[in-house]
């Protein structure tokens, strides 16, 4: 194969007549543009690992402050406060300076060390207005007097041109809330839920906890919090999802759709080759951190970016304990899954990035390639949607040495994961209900053989050039894979585009070699009524937040929803209890955002509870609740790619995830624009009680009288 022979920068075969030496330039020259390219971004980490370091200062303000203190020395004045004068006398104990080198030196160091107080200064005293979250409790669209000179302040100690990670440092640490305020908002949340006799006991239990094992558990949290970036993160990522041990699909991974009425092109190949162009220039984008930080507040206030590290050539690794995440800092290649079989295919090419009509060309060849999958490739990828103990034992075993260890390796080292789906997917307008309903089976799970779902993500393309992705969740939430999808949709249609006949843009390369097929060797026996209900907000505003709980059914709109069920209540006192409710509901989202939520604290307890050997029948009868109403929504973020008032077909359903109980329900939902929301709602067929299609219903019914208590008819454009 000609990539064999390219790969080989030189042979040499002994003769009588000595040693027969052959070079293969080619090789060569692609062995020096590799090194080249990997220097570069050697280079670019170094020069914005200088750069995020000294923000909200920036490099060349060293050099304006070393000047003006040398500016003053020179004009006989000293800024130091003798403190020059001193380094002055250390550096005479050298002997190896002449007088004005020292005084040179003395400034330099002096200078270096001011501009670095100044950074430490501007750094804290940016953590500390960070702190303040008053601004969040104000109503919509009023600024107090207070929360605008705060903004202002915070503007000027910001910098300029922030990366990506350049406000990590000045985010301020989760707080770690009171256990009896946390305590009381759990009463107050289960109590529409519960009879009366079990609220009783159930609050016997709490105050227990409150008063005795509570602040014992509490005292190390707070231990853990002065320590830790975050208190809840790494527990939250270890023992809600390394630790899980059932499977990931469905039950943790989620997906994205693409737009709703638009296909670009029907090219499968076409459409992979923009698509994952698009990919590997938010990954350049990423790796150069010129992706900017999520700002709120009229771009003032920054949110956590740590969850963009491990986005791309990482992979969830099983173990029969726990889990863990392997994370590489680059990947040269991606691996593409179609009709049960994996290729590898190098994303670089004469030192560059593969253009969208050269990676055209390589999905091309693999459509094409007659081949028939090896001995027990096809359903392979069914480990990864099995239990984790299983998959654990089965990739010791057979998974450790070989070619077998050979290609996983490929497959856990890419970049990201491809699959190129044989069917045909996307909103058909003659069956808009079954069509959509099959295009959101086929990303959250597809076959369960052709998803390699403990990757990062793997992104999917149809045979009539739809594409989705499925993404794994522990490395982090979906609002992350959400902004890589947004820039993925609007690159691909707006930036790169297509020619007339539906072939990417540019021209094909007869250079690039071949996608080589990876080999296994598979042994045969190894083939083949109200609801505690959860609403995820984000923690995002700390340092390595991630997502906290809202208990969104409350007593208030409970009698809201009890209210509107009873022809005696009039919409006036139907619209006033939907006010209350709705108030009630901010409230909770933004307790939740400033770190006063009530699961990730009592989750942390219940850790230490574990750590200690201590056993709580409050923290144990509170995990153990049920959620059969899980709920979550992905918001735009990039709303600046998409004008849907000039491009209205260009609108996405977002994406969804699976129930968290088996007789429960998931419910995504995502705000397009002010004219438009989507909702994607899962359950399980094994549950005679849950019902997708008939909640749905429900719930346009539902939506359809709230409109009608403001007077309007549901398809009215006011």
């Amino acid at each position: 194969m000609a990539e064999a022979h390219q790969a080989v920068a030189f042979q040499f075969t002994v003769t009588p007549d000595g040693i027969d030496l052959r070079m293969s330039h080619e090789a060569l020259r692609q062995i020096y543009l590799s090194g080249l390219h990997s220097w570069k971004k050697k280079f670019i980490r170094f020069k914005n690992g200088i750069i995020t370091g000294v923000y909200p200062a920036s490099p060349s303000s060293w050099l304006i402050v070393v000047v003006g203190v040398m500016s003053t020395m020179y004009a006989k004045i000293d800024p130091s406060l003798g403190i020059i004068a001193k380094i002055n006398r250390t550096l005479d104990t050298t002997g190896c300076m002449s007088s004005q080198t020292k005084k040179v030196v003395s400034g330099v160091i002096f200078g270096t060390g001011l501009w670095v107080a100044l950074i430490v200064t501007m750094r804290y005293s940016l953590k500390v207005l960070l702190s303040y979250h008053g601004w969040m409790f104000t109503q919509h669209g009023r600024l107090s007097r207070t929360t605008k000179i705060w903004m202002f302040m915070v503007k000027i100690f910001s910098g300029r041109k922030p990366m990506l990670y350049s406000f990590q440092t000045s985010l301020p640490r989760l707080p770690v809330p009171a256990v009896q305020d946390t305590v009381n908002r759990y009463l107050e949340s289960v109590k529409p839920l519960m009879k009366e006799g079990d609220f009783t006991r159930m609050t016997a239990l709490a105050q227990d906890f409150a008063v005795n094992l509570g602040p014992r558990l509490q005292w190390y949290l707070k231990l853990k919090s002065w320590w830790a970036t975050n208190y809840v993160s790494d527990w939250w990522e270890e023992y809600i999802y390394l630790r899980g041990r059932g499977p990931l699909m469905v039950n943790s991974n989620y997906f994205a759709m693409d737009l709703l009425y638009i296909i670009p092109t029907h090219i499968q190949a076409a459409r992979a080759g923009n698509g994952i162009h698009a990919i590997l220039l938010y990954r350049r984008k990423l790796d150069r951190e010129e992706i900017k930080p999520i700002l709120l507040l009229g771009s003032t206030i920054p949110l956590c970016s740590a969850q963009w590290e491990r986005m791309f050539n990482t992979s969830r690794i099983p173990g029969e304990e726990t889990d863990t995440i392997q994370h590489l800092r680059d990947s040269k290649h991606i691996v593409v899954f179609h009709r049960g079989r994996y290729f590898k295919v190098w994303l670089y090419h004469d030192g560059r990035l593969l253009r969208p009509r050269e990676i055209e060309q390589q999905v091309q060849r693999i459509l094409e390639d007659p081949s028939e999958p090896q001995p027990g490739e096809a359903k392979l990828a069914a480990l990864t949607a099995a239990d984790r103990v299983p998959w654990a034992r089965c990739r010791q075993a057979y998974f450790g040495h070989g070619k077998n260890k050979q290609s996983l390796d490929a497959v856990e080292k890419a970049a990201f994961f491809v699959t190129l789906d044989e069917t045909e997917q996307g909103y058909r307008e003659e069956d808009p209900e079954t069509s959509m309903d099959s295009y959101a089976k086929s990303l959250l799970h597809g076959r369960c053989f052709d998803r390699w779902f403990d990757k990062s993500f793997t992104f999917i393309v149809f045979k009539n050039g739809k594409m989705g992705i499925n993404a794994e969740h522990s490395w982090a939430d979906a609002p992350i894979m959400g902004h890589l999808w947004e820039y993925v949709m609007a690159t691909d249609s707006f930036q790169l585009g297509y020619t007339e006949d539906g072939h990417c843009k540019g021209d094909t390369n007869p250079n690039i070699p071949y996608p080589t097929r990876l080999q296994w060797d598979i042994p045969e026996e190894d083939m083949g009524k109200f609801s505690l209900t959860y609403e995820a907000s984000m923690t995002r505003l700390f340092r390595e937040g991630r997502t906290e709980t809202v208990r969104s059914c409350t007593a208030e709109s409970c009698s809201f929803v009890l209210a509107m069920v009873d022809p005696t209540q009039t919409v006036e006192q139907k619209l006033k209890l939907f006010r209350i409710a709705s108030e009630k509901h901010q409230l909770l989202y933004r307790l939740a955002m400033t770190g006063a939520g009530i699961d990730r604290h009592l989750f942390c307890l219940y850790v230490v509870s574990k750590y200690l050997a201590v056993d709580s029948p409050f923290l144990k009868e509170v995990l153990a609740e049920p959620w059969r109403l899980s709920t979550s929504q992905t918001p735009p973020q990039q709303v600046e790619l998409f004008n849907l008032d000039r491009n209205p077909d260009y609108v996405s359903c977002g994406g969804g995830f699976g129930p968290v109980a088996d007789d429960g329900y998931g419910v995504s939902y995502i705000l397009v624009g002010e004219d438009l929301i989507n909702f994607h709602i899962s359950s399980k067929f094994s549950c005679p009680e849950t019902d997708s299609h008939r909640f749905g219903k429900n719930l346009r019914e539902a939506m359809t009288d709230i409109i009608s208590l403001f007077g309007f008819s549901p398809n009215s454009k006011k």
